[in-house]
């Protein structure tokens, strides 16, 4: 991987930008990267004109946008020393700006609401179209995510899947880089009650927990393989569903690691319903795990 890859920001000047942008620094210094802050700006004919707006020519970025970037730019290498930040606007829907800026970037953070977001939608159509669509790694915060957690674990969900390989692989670096203990989790279905269980229910729960307890240690084999000094937890956990599980245990981390798609994700689904379900309410930033491509 090329090592000037940027960590990249949306940032259009709205709180949940900034502070998807104070993540963005921290993320930048720990892996030694430049930050790359982006504002993609539209025609100001905007859509639904008879003719495609671009024909007129690329509008010409804005004075109060590239003074709204250079002053958070200042601010963030103000409170992070050391770090290289660069600016840049970008013609096109912020969505599309920061999917593409995605291919030349070691991670792109996103905001879950910007300047036109509606409150009671938790994640915003840019942060919703970036976590699905991105060509690397997506860190997704909230506006309520500050200061920044920094002693908890990083927490991965494990299913066995590929995908779910490729989250335990860039939850280990993760943890590694903030040097705080990995813990891997496995949901299944809890106990039915109180109730006489018949016997082959009893045997199907016993099947879960015996896959349960494999799947974790095969993780935690290769994690310990590649990283030898990093803490790992093996967290096995009891839940209706894969998303409530991991959501409430997302509260005890400093970060939750997920794949794009799970066991039983379909091909064509770019983010799988249980990661969409932890992106919207996990009670830390989540990272979705795309590869780099």
């Amino acid at each position: 991987m090329p090592m000037n890859r940027p960590v990249v920001v949306g940032v259009d000047g709205s709180p949940s930008s900034l502070v998807a942008a104070e993540h963005a620094a921290r993320a930048a210094l720990l892996r030694s990267r430049p930050l790359r802050l982006v504002h993609g700006y539209l025609h100001p004919l905007g859509y639904g004109v008879p003719l495609n707006p671009y024909d007129l020519g690329v509008p010409a970025p804005s004075g109060e946008a590239q003074e709204m970037l250079e002053r958070t730019a200042a601010d963030l290498t103000d409170r992070w020393p050391g770090l290289t930040v660069e600016v840049s606007q970008v013609a096109g829907g912020p969505g599309a700006t920061i999917v593409e800026e995605s291919r030349r970037a070691e991670l792109v953070v996103v905001g879950s609401r910007g300047l036109g977001g509606f409150t009671g939608l938790l994640l915003g159509s840019v942060g919703a179209q970036v976590a699905a669509h991105a060509h690397c790694p997506v860190l997704v915060v909230r506006p309520d995510e500050q200061p920044i957690p920094v002693d908890a674990p990083v927490l991965v969900g494990v299913d066995g899947s590929e995908s779910s390989g490729l989250a335990v692989r860039l939850g280990a670096y993760e943890a590694s880089l903030r040097t705080v203990p990995l813990v891997l989790t496995h949901i299944s279905p809890p106990p039915d009650g109180d109730r006489p269980i018949p016997e082959e229910i009893e045997e199907s729960q016993a099947a879960y927990q015996a896959e349960s307890v494999r799947l974790l240690a095969d993780a935690s084999a290769a994690v310990r393989a590649e990283h030898p000094d990093l803490v790992v937890r093996e967290h096995p956990v009891r839940a209706a569903g894969a998303a409530q599980g991991l959501i409430e245990a997302s509260g005890t981390a400093s970060l939750l690691v997920v794949g794009t798609r799970g066991r039983s994700g379909f091909a064509g689904l770019l983010l799988g319903s249980v990661s969409q379900a932890a992106i919207q309410h996990a009670h830390c930033p989540v990272l979705v795990a795309h590869p780099v491509s």
